[in-house]
């Protein structure tokens, strides 16, 4: 394939992970080859106020699983990651999609929103949604061996006008609970007494893609209403719909109404396969979706990009 030109694969999408694949030392070895991950995180941290490549080589986990910092940082990661792929790879995907707070990754890459604007957006959102619901108030659980209409069912029997519901749909048999923590506990006993394999507490103090958060939501909004946002040069599936959008006024009102709907990862996947997709790359630390993406369809390729050597294996899958 020639790299003197830009080339679009109608079978490949990008997608870009959310929290929880942060961690202390990441992007250590791809900084020593590609010179727009120091570069990106330069940036980022200008807009920060501290410096955020020292944080995630240095820092202590805690340090760095703080929501309204996790959430910068893991956008300059995946955003690091994306500008190294273009100065190795003409390749550009057909098809973008992030998982919650990679969906504001996919819009960068997506030439949605500028680099800078989209570092202070999640940073906001980050700290709007950990205030949103003060800490021990709210809880997250994971129900493994399920099935989504059974877990649907036990979150309604548990709410007693509390608030318990799926929220991220992950892949078939791995849902993800959130809301108060007195119905999340009880929805946790439904999930096992209906036949759940597990049904394991998460270590977050907020229930993320609730109504719980439409506060945060509210907040954001605030701010979102002033940024310019583009049409998208590569299409985004966001998560609330799984349909795919490349409107500036339509990806305003879904990446707020995110904040308190429910992750349809699975049905964002579908997407994907019922566009054409074949492979999908992932563009940030870990690897997270590759894993969640082969649960959901086992015909895909799932690739990742964190280190010169996965990004060297991931061009050679499309040679």
């Amino acid at each position: 394939m020639s790299e003197t030109a830009m080339s679009s694969i109608a079978t490949l999408a990008f997608v870009f992970p959310g929290q929880g694949s942060q961690k202390v030392g990441m992007l250590a070895e791809a900084a020593k080859v590609f010179p727009q991950v120091q570069d990106t995180f330069g940036e980022a941290s200008e807009v920060l106020g501290y410096d955020a490549w020292q944080l995630i080589q240095e820092g202590q986990p805690e340090d760095i699983n703080l929501t309204e910092r996790t959430q910068p940082l893991l956008l300059t990661a995946s955003t690091a990651l994306w500008r190294a792929w273009q100065s190795r790879s003409p390749v550009v995907p057909a098809l973008l999609a992030g998982h919650s707070l990679g969906e504001w990754s996919a819009m960068v890459c997506a030439g949605v929103v500028a680099f800078t604007d989209a570092v202070e957006l999640v940073r906001l959102r980050g700290a709007y949604m950990q205030e949103a619901v003060a800490p021990g108030v709210g809880a997250m659980a994971a129900i493994i061996g399920l099935d989504d209409a059974a877990i649907t069912r036990c979150c309604e029997q548990a709410s007693e006008s509390d608030v318990v519901a799926p929220v991220n749909f992950n892949a078939p048999g791995q849902v993800v609970i959130a809301g108060t923590a007195a119905a999340v506990e009880r929805a946790i006993g439904n999930c096992k007494e209906a036949g759940a394999k597990r049904a394991l507490p998460l270590p977050v103090s907020a229930p993320f893609h609730t109504e719980l958060m439409r506060p945060a939501a509210d907040r954001l909004a605030d701010h979102l209403v002033n940024v310019t946002l583009s049409p998208a040069q590569i299409p985004v599936v966001q998560n609330v719909n799984a349909e795919v959008s490349t409107d500036p006024e339509v990806i305003r009102g879904l990446l707020i109404e995110q904040i308190y709907s429910p992750v349809r990862w699975v049905d964002c996947v579908n997407t994907l396969l019922a566009s054409g997709i074949t492979t999908t790359i992932e563009c940030g630390p870990g690897k997270v979706l590759c894993g969640l993406n082969k649960r959901i369809a086992k015909t895909l390729t799932a690739a990742s990009l964190e280190t010169p050597s996965s990004l060297d294996e991931a061009r050679a899958l499309l040679d």
